[in-house]
This record gives C-alpha cells, sequence and structure tokens, in this order.
C-alpha cells in the first residue's frame, strides 16, 4: 500500500510538473524532483524512466550530485514568477493576495538562485 501512495504522488507531481511547462507561474523543476523522489520509493521503473528522460534525465542527475540548477532553468524559474506576478497586479487582485504572492515568489526565487549551476 505504500509504495501505491508514493507511486501516486510521484504522478501527481510529475502531472504538475508537465502543467508547469505550459502554464506561468507553476514551476516545473522542483515538481519533476519530487517525482523522481517518490518514484524511488514506489516503483522504480517510473524512476528508471524519468532518469532516462532526456529532458529532465540531466536535471535530475545534476540535481542528484551536486544540488544543482542550470542557470538556464533558474532564469526561466524567476521569469515566470515575475511574469505571475506582473499579471497579478495587472489583474487588481487584492492587496492581500499580492503580499502572500510576494512573500511565496521571493521564498522560491532565493531559494532557486542560491542553488549551485
Amino acid at each position: 500500500m505504500t509504495k501505491l501512495i508514493w507511486t501516486a504522488c510521484g504522478l501527481v507531481a510529475l502531472a504538475l510538473g508537465a502543467i508547469g511547462v505550459v502554464l506561468p507561474g507553476l514551476p516545473t523543476t522542483p515538481f519533476i524532483i519530487l517525482a523522481a523522489f517518490c518514484f524511488t520509493k514506489g516503483s522504480p521503473r517510473l524512476a528508471a524512466m524519468l532518469d532516462g528522460h532526456h529532458i529532465f534525465g540531466p536535471i535530475l542527475e545534476e540535481w542528484r550530485l551536486r544540488g544543482a540548477i542550470a542557470p538556464r532553468f533558474k532564469a526561466i524559474a524567476v521569469a515566470m514568477m515575475a511574469l505571475t506576478f506582473a499579471v497579478s497586479l495587472a489583474m487588481g487582485l487584492p492587496i492581500v493576495i499580492l503580499i502572500i504572492q510576494a512573500i511565496c515568489m521571493s521564498g522560491a526565487a532565493a531559494y532557486v538562485l542560491t542553488r549551485p549551476n
């Protein structure tokens, strides 16, 4: 039962990561890393498939070896966060929402930018 739960969590994280490829503001890399972690606990077959993926495999290898995120992905992540915040401002969202969004995105950006290249 535990393996099934880990696999399900991995599939959800992978789906969110895939959605993040096309949806600004939803990060891809952290969800792929989370999916890989979950798959190692629940489905070695899915973990191997993700590790062998031509796009995600190198990202995961760098993360495992050095905790690194490539500068290109850092730039994309921070740009998407800034774009999302700009759209939120333009939409006139309530100030409370903007403050929460700014705090969360600032924390996420700080984490991403402080990872090794």
